[in-house]
């Protein structure tokens, strides 16, 4: 398979994915890297009215995730550790996460994700180790 069509094939499983329907980021996926997109909404605030880690982590996790498994082709990666580091709180504006692969094995993978704000400004940063799943990807829902 070419590789433009496996990135777009995992562009159009990311978006499959029903947790997205909450979320309604957009992603783009090239060789060792993947760049994801989010509108932060207030249901997105902890009581405090700041987005909630749980946002950051997931960004970076699939940014870090997807451009992982743009090395891969016959099998869906799954995260088996990340690291999260937040380093400024968001009340709104459009975030970018952008995942790139720093090194792999065999079977594990190693990325790192960074998240800018509108304003170009680092809020938060990971680093994740991604390993082969069993699950075929042509298998996924949305990998088509």
């Amino acid at each position: 398979m070419p590789k433009e069509a496996h990135y777009r094939k995992l562009e159009a499983m990311y978006a499959a994915a029903p947790t997205n329907r909450h979320y309604s980021p957009s992603i783009s996926v090239a060789k060792g890297r993947a760049t994801v997109q989010l509108t932060v909404r207030d249901d997105f605030f902890h009581s405090a009215g700041a987005l909630h880690g749980s946002v950051y982590f997931k960004m970076m996790d699939d940014a870090a995730l997807f451009a992982a498994n743009s090395l891969v082709t016959d099998v869906m990666l799954v995260t088996i550790a990340y690291n999260v580091q937040l380093m400024r709180p968001v009340t709104g504006g459009v975030l970018t996460a952008v995942g790139e692969v720093t090194s792999s094995s065999r079977k594990l993978f190693f990325a790192n994700a960074e998240i800018t704000d509108s304003r170009d400004r680092r809020i938060a940063c990971g680093s994740g180790t991604f390993i082969k799943s069993s699950v075929a990807l042509h298998k996924v829902r949305g990998y088509q």
